[in-house]
């Protein structure tokens, strides 16, 4: 039986992911395969390069550079995460991203895209970790208002927590029937319909499919969250999330803050190690 993981998204509730994945890439935690969404592909990698520290270090570093994230890139590029600095300069010269390691693991990672002239999920495995394998995870990463589309094989691409923010069901049509799932909203959350629906409309209005998934999404995401739950309580998934909400902003400035929410990952990971360990143990 093979178990997957799978990782959501976030922006910088992200945080919480790397310090969970470090936490298991210490412990020699590893899986045949993984699906990371938009933060959780941007940050989910490293597992592949065996990249301990690296998502909040460089996360710390730029994160009030003008470069990497700022307004000013917004007007002028049409991204609030600026292509050339955050996937060219920061992954190929600044903070290197191992990828001799990543194409040698044998780990299968996935990320999740939606599609904007359908409004589907598109899902594509990214084996090398070169320039066109980071055009993908910097599709599954692009939010909506804030973000060109990226266009990847024929295909008009955004942010793929809109079409599948979860994708544990994908996991299991690979053949993986048990999942430890990383989520980044406490226990409690249920989504709310999109309150920026109409600037969505506006923007988007060339693409009524993705209009329509923006406006099911919060439907989508529950659903699914409760999806989950049925499968954790028939011991099919193992769940890791934060235990309150994280309260950090989508766009921080503070090192101060990314490191808190790593903390809470890494604190919340150590705590589960031993419930993981057995959660693996009655699989393989």
């Amino acid at each position: 039986m093979k178990i997957g993981l799978v990782l959501e998204g976030g922006a910088m509730r992200g945080m919480f992911t790397a310090g969970v994945l470090d936490v298991m890439m210490e412990n020699d935690i590893t899986f045949p395969a993984a699906v990371g969404v938009s933060a959780g592909a941007a940050f989910g990698c490293n597992i592949k390069s065996h990249q301990i520290g690296r998502g909040i270090r460089y996360n710390k570093k730029y994160c009030n550079d003008p470069r990497y994230v700022s307004l000013r890139s917004l007007i002028r590029t049409g991204d609030i995460y600026n292509e050339q600095f955050a996937y060219h300069e920061l992954p190929e010269k600044l903070d290197p991203f191992d990828t001799k390691t990543y194409t040698g693991d044998p780990m299968e990672f996935y990320v999740t895209c939606t599609d904007v002239t359908t409004g589907e999920p598109v899902y594509h495995r990214i084996d090398k970790g070169d320039t066109e394998d980071i055009q993908w995870i910097r599709a599954s990463a692009s939010m909506p208002l804030v973000s060109r589309i990226v266009e990847l094989d024929g295909m008009k691409l955004l942010d793929g927590g809109i079409a599948d923010s979860v994708p544990v069901r994908y996991m299991e049509s690979l053949g993986f029937e048990k999942n430890v799932v990383v989520l980044t909203r406490e226990p409690e959350y249920k989504k709310k319909k999109n309150s920026a629906m109409a600037l969505i409309k506006m923007k988007y209005r060339k693409y009524p499919h993705f209009i329509k998934a923006v406006e099911q999404r919060h439907v989508m995401y529950n659903e699914t969250l409760e999806y989950i739950k049925q499968q954790s309580e028939a011991e099919n998934v193992f769940i890791i999330r934060p235990p309150v909400a994280l309260g950090v902003k989508h766009i921080e400035k503070h090192p101060e803050e990314l490191e808190r929410v790593y903390q809470i990952g890494r604190q919340v990971m150590t705590d589960k190690l031993q419930a993981l360990k057995e959660f693996l143990s009655k699989v393989y």
